[in-house]
């Protein structure tokens, strides 16, 4: 629904005090005035900076009013009683905070169902103190959807082939959602003097500076693709599957996405970073750690604000790096931190079990033992996956991809690598590169964690098996120490193989 709908029947509802969070001041300033145009209200708007203005002012009115209280008071004398008056505050959350503006608009709310008048906050924010809190209703201005940005497109994109077209439009209007109107022209601007065309590389640059904005989200736009990650064939077949292209509105279904839970080094990060570049969507990098603040109730507003980024951001993949780290103090936090750990853990779950947006998440976890119980439950996640050591194949896989990456010659003999991970065969073909030294002779710098965490990565192995899919075959991961199977124990038979 329209800002000019919600707030038609606002107004027509006689609810005097309106609190409008929109981020385009200027674009809801501008539907507002089409709506009382069309039918035919007064409206005034008021700035610190250009003071009162209107174009029906009373007796050509004062319009030097930087007192935001004399811009109040002024409303009564502005007043037509025979249709309703709209007075726009912008930016007031600046000011609403003393106590002789929170008495003026008490005051004033509580006379408008007489004189028909309206005091309408335009903020960015929604700061209401506690006095007002039961006088103002609360509207959302929202961001521009597809078609608007589109539209916009289309209007900047007036030669020709300039405007992409088919699976590459979708693209674009992919990497400029959640952006504003403003900042969504300036993409497209700055793509056509790059490129001479809009493309969606230059549109994901300028949301990657939105985001750093905010402080809470990173997006990154690296190359990893699924090609420079060896197995994990049941991982990248799920995904994949679970995010193929959908028609708008042919399902009410949305994927939620999956928990990884596995021995470090085994791939979970850069598998979580490739899977945007392999989907077509931009990856977006929440830190739990930065949603913390010092101030009472800031941990949990930005969690709520980071959470509203993402939606926006939407398709996406969001991407929660060892969870369990961020999560883990939820279980002492009433003793801990006053609770603040518990507060913003039931937002997240909240948002992860309710949230329909097309937002896919990746969650990557090395010990299930710190994360509460809720966290992991059905409905969550679509599944559960466990990263285990790689096999026989999979080694040969990813000592193929390093020999390749840092140019070492394929004829080299292979050290033992009985319980390495493929972060460990990276290290050992890179310090080769970088010593000039044989793989065997590298390979005596690096002591895999399966060896030096040998307890833990045992009694992860034996937590995961029955729990969790496997990564690397379909079906549910097995830790059967009795079996000879390679898929299971993942260990290397030959040290000398080539």
């Amino acid at each position: 629904m329209l800002l000019s709908e919600r707030l038609t029947e606002n107004i027509r509802a006689c609810f005097t005090g309106i609190w409008i969070q929109s981020h385009e001041h200027d674009e809801a300033l501008l539907e507002m005035s089409r709506l009382c145009h069309s039918e035919d209200w007064r409206l005034l708007s008021w700035d610190i900076d250009r003071g009162l203005q209107g174009t029906e002012l009373v007796d050509n009115g004062n319009t030097s009013l930087p007192d935001p209280l004399a811009a109040i008071h002024s409303l009564s004398s502005q007043a037509d009683p025979g249709r309703p008056t709209l007075l726009v505050l912008k930016n007031f959350h600046r000011f609403i905070n003393s106590p002789e503006i929170i008495q003026a608009l008490t005051q004033q709310i509580n006379l408008g169902k007489q004189a028909r008048t309206y005091i309408v906050v335009l903020s960015s924010l929604v700061q209401i103190p506690t006095e007002l809190e039961k006088l103002f209703v609360c509207l959302e201005h929202d961001l521009p959807d597809r078609g608007q940005l589109l539209e916009i497109a289309r209007s900047i994109a007036t030669e020709a082939g300039e405007l992409p077209e088919g699976p590459e439009l979708e693209r674009v209007l992919d990497a400029a959602s959640g952006l504003t109107r403003y900042e969504a022209e300036g993409a497209f601007s700055l793509s056509l003097v790059r490129h001479g065309r809009i493309e969606a590389s230059v549109v994901l640059e300028l949301k990657s500076q939105t985001l750093l904005k905010s402080g809470l989200l990173s997006l990154h736009q690296g190359l990893e693709s699924f090609t420079g990650l060896g197995g994990l064939e049941a991982l990248k077949a799920f995904c994949l599957r679970a995010l193929r292209p959908r028609t708008q509105d042919a399902t009410p279904v949305r994927p939620r996405g999956v928990l990884l839970l596995g021995v470090p080094g085994t791939g979970k990060s850069a598998f979580a970073k490739a899977l945007g570049r392999e989907t077509g969507r931009p990856t977006l990098t929440l830190d739990v750690g930065a949603l913390m603040g010092a101030l009472v109730g800031q941990t949990e507003e930005r969690t709520r604000r980071a959470l509203r980024i993402v939606d926006a951001m939407q398709p996406a993949i969001l991407f929660i790096d060892e969870v369990e780290k961020g999560l883990s103090g939820s279980a002492s936090s009433g003793q801990s931190d006053s609770g603040v750990s518990t507060r913003m853990l039931g937002t997240l779950l909240g948002w992860l079990n309710d949230h329909t947006s097309d937002v896919f998440v990746v969650c990557t976890a090395n010990d299930i033992s710190k994360l509460p119980p809720e966290f992991v439950r059905a409905e969550r996640f679509d599944a559960l996956f466990f990263l285990d050591l790689p096999g026989d194949e999979q080694k040969q896989a990813i000592w193929r991809l390093y020999r390749d990456l840092f140019g070492l010659t394929s004829d080299q003999r292979l050290p033992d690598d009985r319980h390495w991970t493929g972060s460990e065969i990276r290290a050992c073909c890179r310090l080769a590169a970088l010593l000039d030294v044989p793989l065997v002779q590298a390979a005596e710098n690096v002591v895999p964690v399966a060896v030096t965490a040998a307890e833990s990565v045992a009694r992860l192995r034996r937590w995961a098996s029955k729990r969790c899919l496997s990564a690397e075959l379909s079906g549910v991961f097995s830790n059967d120490e009795r079996s000879g199977s390679r898929s299971r124990r993942n260990l290397s038979r030959d040290p000398h193989r080539n």
